[in-house]
């Protein structure tokens, strides 16, 4: 790359040469006049065309142009792109490469090829500043890979919008994508119940930020003896209530009939009965039990973090020099308990925050668990691996960049 400016004459020269190595050097060239990248966006070489793909000054005109580009390559370049780029576009009607950048990802959402779709799904899946009806798009999409990141993730998906997918008998999958959400309300999470898809509703059950009515429990609970891959999450289910332990202890195996009796958090009475149930099945002692689990537990990784962390909050040493140094060392389990303990968030909403690696929600919960904002950088690079390009840095260096209602909002996305 010379650091003097093209001549236009010579650009264009250079475009029409029968020498493709001399137009592929143009391509990727940064001063290259934004006409001549738009010419070469339909050069008969393909790698010409994927370098315009990749230039930072190719005009936005030429996306259209390459969104029907006879190479899956160029076009699922394109796409990620594309679909990366344009949330970061300002949303108004004077923006003409909002325009184009959005009427590109139109036409690649109805690509022949189900892996240049789902591109766009992936990349789209946790952006806000997008099209409700591209992401409706995708979300109806009949490949599986292309509607999943958005039906789990996005948080442009209403729950009018979702409960006419569910209802429309959508396939298992989607079912089950959609009973991962993080924070799904109680009226999808009835829709998918009601479905009685097998997998859909282990999926609804294990997701512990999912809002589950009582009444909607007891339709799961009348069909959950015939379908065994419902018991475990229904035992694990925090704030499970004490009507529903009774109904289980009746007819789940012994192993998770003893993780029922162990639970610390069912009323005392529930507690008395599932117990009685358990010693009459397994013919054991349960304090003897509780013992041994109890030891067991102590020994994990997750259960001295807790126990130090608890003991750091208590003495009024937990800060965030501690939780840094902690980073630093790759002391995950500590890291995570501190936003556990210091937050009051369930260890499954914090980690389904990093799966998503969105640098909002990851600092959101930073902040409600009350560090600092590098605490929040550095969670975000080293603790979820949150691309660059994604990451929510400080403002004036140490300030978070949202106000208090955006952050709040972050929070209300994840359902806390």
């Amino acid at each position: 790359m010379s650091g003097k400016n093209i001549d236009y004459d010579k650009a264009k020269a250079l475009a029409a040469s029968a020498n493709s190595a001399e137009r592929l050097k143009l391509a990727k060239r940064a001063d290259t006049q934004p006409e001549i990248l738009y010419y070469l966006a339909v050069d008969q070489t393909e790698e010409v065309r994927r370098a315009i793909v990749e230039n930072e000054a190719t005009p936005a005109q030429a996306y259209l142009l390459l969104a029907n580009d006879s190479s899956e390559e160029v076009r699922q370049r394109l796409a990620a792109k594309v679909a990366h780029m344009l949330p970061d576009l300002p949303d108004d009607e004077a923006n003409k490469a909002r325009e184009l950048a959005i009427q590109t990802l139109e036409l690649l959402a109805q690509d022949e090829l189900a892996r240049i779709r789902a591109t766009l799904s992936e990349a789209l899946k946790a952006s806000e500043n997008v099209p409700h009806h591209l992401i409706k798009q995708l979300a109806l999409d009949v490949e599986l890979i292309v509607s999943a990141p958005v039906l789990q993730f996005s948080p442009l998906l209403s729950d009018d919008d979702l409960r006419e997918i569910v209802a429309s008998s959508a396939q298992s999958g989607a079912l089950s994508a959609i009973a991962r959400r993080i924070g799904l309300s109680d009226g999808v999470s009835g829709a998918i119940a009601a479905t009685r898809d097998v997998s859909a509703v282990a999926a609804l059950l294990a997701n512990d930020s999912a809002q589950i009515r009582e009444e909607t429990l007891d339709l799961i609970l009348d069909a959950a003896p015939q379908f065994e891959a419902w018991h475990e999450p229904l035992v694990q289910r925090p704030n499970l209530p004490g009507k529903a332990a009774k109904r289980l202890a009746g007819f789940v195996a012994s192993s998770l009939l003893k993780l029922l009796a162990s639970r610390k958090d069912l009323p005392a009475d529930a507690l008395a009965e599932v117990r009685q149930v358990m010693e009459q099945r397994l013919e054991v002692k349960l304090e003897e039990a509780d013992e041994d689990d109890e030891a067991e537990d102590a020994q994990t990784p997750m259960a001295e973090a807790e126990v130090k962390v608890r003991k750091l909050i208590k003495d009024k040493k937990l800060d965030n020099d501690l939780v840094q140094d902690a980073i630093e060392r790759g002391d995950r389990n500590l890291v995570l308990q501190a936003l556990i303990q210091n937050g009051r968030i369930p260890l499954s909403v914090i980690q389904k925050a990093i799966d998503v690696r969105n640098g909002r929600l990851i600092t959101a919960l930073v902040w409600r668990a009350k560090f600092s904002m590098r605490t929040a950088v550095m969670i975000q690079r080293d603790l979820a691996h949150v691309p660059p390009k994604s990451m929510l840095n400080a403002r004036n260096g140490s300030d978070y960049p949202m106000t208090e209602a955006e952050l709040q909002d972050q929070l209300k996305i994840l359902g806390l």
